[in-house]
């Protein structure tokens, strides 16, 4: 398998921007049949951003334990920081089952926001 090429800062920023649209649109209060699309894909069991952080984070924290250059108290903190925030996330993926149940029920079109 080739080495894939390094993402840069900007895509990142441009993935994180990605969420922070979906965050600002649910701040608009849309109608739950609108959202459980987005839920669906953001919460998938294999590829959503659950399992993705997850592994970003574990890979991370490898990366820093194999080249730190010295080996201190605190570098092994971060590194099991990294670790846990890896599983914490991780474990998130089980909501992929809670998106799929919501597609069973009926919900009533959504409400105008209060002025």
């Amino acid at each position: 398998m080739p080495t894939p090429s390094a993402p840069s800062p900007d895509d990142v920023a441009q993935a994180t921007a990605i969420l922070a649209h979906v965050q600002n649109y649910l701040h608009a209060d849309p109608s739950v049949t609108n959202v459980l699309p987005l839920l669906a894909v953001l919460l998938d069991e294999d590829t959503g951003v659950p399992i993705l952080l997850g592994d970003i984070l574990r890979n991370a924290a490898r990366l820093v334990a194999q080249e730190a250059k010295d080996d201190s108290d605190e570098i092994r903190l971060m590194v099991t920081g990294l670790r846990e925030a890896a599983q914490e996330a991780t474990d998130w993926h089980v909501l992929h089952w809670d998106v799929q149940r919501l597609n069973g029920h009926a919900f009533d079109p959504a409400s105008p926001p209060a002025p």
